[in-house]
């Protein structure tokens, strides 16, 4: 185990030093976000077209998916505020990560087999609590873990992981059909393909086997007399934590404030982007609304080999930032890169029909559909970049921030900060869809792009720690 432990030495905080780990070590104790990232990769490449195969109207696809920002809005402050006074044998967030991976690897083995729409969105509640019981936990076992001078590697290799899993979950149904053979129109008594339900059975394996590495080769490091202490001093009551959650929104730092138009814009756009880059696809490059045709499962592949290509972008981009954010900043880097997923919005609806036989590299890597619209590269590689400028460069800011005593509640406070603006999404675009955009996926995904430039926009006004005497460099 190659770590170094530092006795008698403080960092930049003044905090005493933690164990310093190797990157392979950081790596290892980051793998559970492999799984926990494949199982949002499946959500997120999967739920509409599952929804449109059961029958959903496109102008209720938003509200069927607040399942997220709803469970997200409940259990991850909560969970958060808990993990902070919790100390157990297993630690004091392992008990949430085992938890919400049995969870979820209940959620995606039954999805597959959903027969109504009810069924499908009961089944993606329980998915997505298990996920943000495991979400927050484990963003805070990262700061608890790391000394704060390895804080940026630890969160942007956890953003690595991200567009890691997410790539292979993407892909696994292109890799069961292009590379094993497995017929794409193969579906079951409710049109649901039989691609689909092999990817949900890997997924269900992946969540929990790989938050049980994490946790046996990299455990939490002991607590201390001290902080035992503490926590046994603080009231554990159900209205004590809620009273910490309030207590600490009315003390949160400037910088996570400040966070908070950056947050609106981005998660509103992307929350957007999920829902309608299928049908928008299916209309420009596949010139079809029709969701039961071959056509659209067609449109499905090359969207989920878009989302499979820009995560694998995302997770080379998230080391290659390293270097960059510590020089000029994680505030400036966030900015050019949401710039950039914006843009890349923009381009999207504008992706025609298939002009010539995709490459040879493509069709090697699964990618036929993808790279036969050869206009998909500038608009992976923008939602690349910005995708894992997202899992990364505000999580640094933030670590930055905020007192280390209470890392597990303002981690699950900032996860309000994202799903508010899913939910406002949920309740409000399905009227802007109807009402100002002509029922087109085209004109929603052009919104969405918008929306990314005004995010960019408005990390002008943030404070980047790193430069204002803040615990990391």
């Amino acid at each position: 185990m190659n770590e170094k432990v530092f006795t008698g030495e403080v960092n930049r905080s003044g905090v005493g030093r933690k164990p310093h780990l190797s990157l392979a070590r950081i790596v290892e104790m980051n793998l559970g976000f492999l799984g926990l990232q494949f199982s949002f990769g499946l959500q997120q490449g999967n739920m509409v077209p599952i929804y449109s195969w059961l029958g959903a109207d496109e102008a209720n696809l938003p509200i069927l998916q607040l399942a997220g920002p709803m469970t997200g809005l409940l259990i991850q402050p909560l969970i958060g505020a808990l993990s902070d006074r919790t100390s157990s044998r297993l630690g004091r967030r392992t008990p949430y990560f085992l938890i919400g991976a049995v969870m979820c690897s209940l959620a995606l083995f039954a999805m597959p087999f959903s027969g109504t729409i009810l069924m499908a969105a009961s089944l993606l509640w329980l998915l997505d609590a298990g996920n943000n019981t495991t979400m927050e936990p484990y963003r805070a076992y990262v700061s608890d873990r790391l000394d704060v001078d390895q804080h940026q590697i630890g969160f942007l290799t956890q953003s690595a992981f991200t567009g890691l899993a997410q790539s292979l979950a993407y892909l696994t149904p292109s890799i069961l059909v292009y590379w094993l053979g497995f017929d794409r129109n193969a579906v079951d008594s409710h049109n649901i393909p039989q691609i689909t339900h092999i990817a949900f059975l890997i997924g269900a394996v992946l969540s929990l086997t790989t938050i049980l590495w994490s946790c046996l080769r990299v455990p939490e490091l002991p607590l201390g007399e001290a902080e035992i202490a503490r926590i046994a001093a603080v009231p554990h009551s159900f209205g004590a934590t809620l009273a910490e959650i309030g207590g600490a929104i009315r003390d949160m730092p400037q910088a996570m404030r400040q966070m908070g138009w950056m947050s609106l814009f981005q998660w509103y756009g992307f929350s957007i982007y999920w829902s309608y880059a299928a049908l928008s696809l299916g209309r420009s490059a596949y010139g079809t609304a029709e969701k039961s045709g071959s056509a659209f499962r067609e449109a499905v592949l090359t969207t989920q080999q878009l989302g499979a290509f820009y995560n694998l972008l995302g997770f080379l981009a998230a080391f290659a930032m390293v270097p960059v954010a510590r020089r000029i900043g994680s505030k400036q880097v966030h900015m050019a890169c949401l710039a950039l997923a914006g843009a890349a919005l923009l381009a999207l609806p504008f992706v025609g029909p298939a002009t010539a036989p995709p490459p040879a590299l493509f069709t090697a890597l699964a990618l036929p559909g993808f790279g036969s619209h050869l206009a998909l590269l500038p608009v992976a590689l923008g939602l690349g970049v910005g995708w894992a400028s997202i899992m990364g460069n505000p999580y640094v800011i933030l670590a930055g921030s905020i007192p280390p005593e209470r890392t597990g509640v303002y981690m699950g406070i900032f996860n309000m900060m994202i799903v508010v603006p899913m939910l406002l999404a949920g309740f409000t675009f399905g009227w802007v869809y109807r009402h100002l955009l002509g029922h087109d996926p085209r004109a929603a995904i052009a919104f969405a792009g918008v929306l990314l430039l005004a995010a960019a926009v408005t990390m002008i006004w943030v404070r980047n720690p790193s430069r204002h005497g803040a615990a990391h460099g």
